[in-house]
């Protein structure tokens, strides 16, 4: 499952917002199977546009992650910080990446 999440984030907690998200993330890779990687990405032209590329073993994986205790404490901790949100999931077209990368 890929899937991209586009968020807005409040000027003013952006770092406070970055730190946690970054926390969520690590936590996610380390306890979750399931949990495949993230790219969390910021536009160089507005740094609180903040677009993160999440890749899941299934739907089964996602649904899992968005119930666990760090995502949960992530989701409480951000939820004045976050002005908007989209979730988009997507379909790989194809895929191309060097080895060990």
């Amino acid at each position: 499952m890929h899937r991209i999440a586009k968020i807005k984030v409040d000027a003013k907690q952006l770092d406070v917002y970055k730190s946690l998200l970054k926390e969520q993330m690590n936590t996610a890779i380390k306890v979750e199977p399931g949990v495949l990687s993230y790219t969390a990405v910021a536009d160089k032209k507005d740094a609180t546009s903040i677009t993160i590329f999440e890749v899941y073993a299934s739907v089964e994986a996602y649904q899992s992650h968005i119930q666990t205790p760090h995502f949960k404490k992530y989701k409480d901790a951000v939820k004045d910080m976050v002005l908007s949100l989209e979730l988009i999931d997507t379909d790989v077209v194809c895929l191309a990446k060097k080895d060990n990368f």
